[in-house]
């Protein structure tokens, strides 16, 4: 009840109250939802092209640190966002190890769209890695052994032999990363901060929304429970078609 109430409660609230009616005008709503999209299109992208290698990486070889490195990729995960969003000014900030070097040819990544991105990729990227992770060990040594006896090895036999059994799991990291970042709301707001039609999200609408109308807060919620919704049914049912193949 604990968990389910305050869900029903506010779907509940969104009804009664036609909270729909009091949403703010279209372009501030469409330029959010534009930015949300793209952000965690490009999020999601990044997290399979870098996650997928280090992924197997960790599903398949052991070496000195490995126990280090999964806790710091997971680390992310539990970390409070607001320490995240701190965590990455003080990296990528004017000031900061790496954003000082940015800052001298040009590049400033605070407060825009590049820091939206880099801080939904630092919260949820981890999901896709663990996700991948998992879908890599599921697979039996014995069938990519009788691959290589076959004559695949490399990228041969990761391309036709791995990925296709473990594509469902694949997937299904990709859609939890993809939904863990579309509510990304702490590191961003403090490390990209809330500039409407520039690096303001759905979940950075709703706050801005509440602290004038709280019923146009309440629907846009709703939008982004329904789309997790959504994605989480999806990233299950991958994830249980895995498991009955593996």
């Amino acid at each position: 009840m604990l968990l389910a109430l305050p869900v029903a409660v506010l779907m509940a609230r969104g009804v009664s109250t036609r909270a729909w009616e009091g949403l703010p005008n279209s372009s501030t709503i469409l330029s959010a939802t534009l930015l949300s999209f793209a952000s965690t299109f490009a999020v999601v992208c990044l997290a399979a092209v870098l996650g997928t290698p280090l992924a197997y990486a960790l599903s398949r070889y052991k070496f000195r640190g490995k126990r280090f490195v999964s806790l710091f990729i997971e680390l992310p995960i539990v970390m409070p966002p607001a320490v995240a969003g701190l965590a990455l000014l003080l990296t990528f900030g004017r000031t900061g190890v790496v954003g000082s070097l940015l800052a001298d040819s040009g590049l400033i990544i605070p407060f825009s769209i590049l820091a939206v991105i880099i801080a939904q990729f630092f919260i949820s990227a981890p999901f896709y890695i663990r996700s991948a992770q998992v879908g890599f060990s599921s697979i039996a040594n014995e069938i990519e052994d009788a691959a290589r006896v076959d004559g695949a090895h490399g990228w041969l036999m990761f391309w036709y032999i791995t990925l296709p059994i473990a594509w469902r799991a694949l997937i299904s990291g990709m859609i939890l990363s993809w939904a863990r970042a579309l509510g990304e709301f702490g590191a961003t707001i403090l490390f990209a901060g809330n500039l409407q039609g520039k690096t303001q999200t759905m979940p950075l609408l709703v706050y801005s929304i509440f602290e004038r109308d709280i019923d146009a807060a309440i629907w846009t919620g709703l939008v982004l429970i329904a789309l997790a919704m959504i994605a989480l049914f999806l990233s299950q049912s991958f994830a249980r078609a895995q498991d009955r193949l593996t």
